[in-house]
């Protein structure tokens, strides 16, 4: 589960400029070891000396990762824990990566497509759904229209009119 977006290294001792993508409060300062799949695919596991927030984003320092060249490495990279390393939440939460796969209907019980992904632009968070007519469009995730039903694997969504011709 990616944890941090790592966009470029910060300072001149190694440090990594980063952006949270996780929303359980106070995961990435105590975070100790995690893993980072680099922009060509290779997963390295890293121990973490110290995380701390800076203009909005946070400040990531590995253990062993002392200059700027050794940062470069990480550059464009995803901060990772594996699934069983999650964060507990709390009871009627999930983690976005829960819902990927989930089927997306409407109120009235037709079937639209599937959750692949999700993107974020400063609104709400947009569940990227491959309709069944192989279209892709992004649906914004709110709860005042947007119920999970996890037993079924649905996300039940009352989608405004006009949403899905964009």
């Amino acid at each position: 589960m990616v944890i941090a977006e790592l966009m470029r290294p910060r300072g001149n001792r190694g440090e990594l400029l980063g952006r949270s993508q996780t929303d359980v409060p106070g995961r990435l300062e105590t975070l100790k070891a995690a893993h980072v799949r680099l922009p060509n695919g290779i997963d390295v596991a890293v121990n973490l000396e110290a995380v701390w927030p800076y203009r909005g984003d946070w400040v990531f320092k590995f253990a062993g990762v002392d200059s700027i060249d050794a940062a470069e490495r990480f550059k464009g990279a995803d901060l990772w824990v594996p699934k069983g390393e999650r964060a507990t939440l709390p009871p009627g939460e999930f983690f976005r990566s829960d819902l990927i796969g989930y089927r997306i209907t409407t109120k009235t019980g037709q079937s639209l497509g599937v959750v692949i992904g999700w993107q974020e632009y400063g609104g709400p968070a947009l569940m990227e759904v491959e309709m069944d007519d192989h279209r892709t469009v992004l649906i914004p995730f709110s709860r005042d229209f947007c119920e999970v039903n996890r037993e079924e694997q649905t996300v039940n969504v009352d989608v405004p009119e006009g949403l899905l011709d964009l």
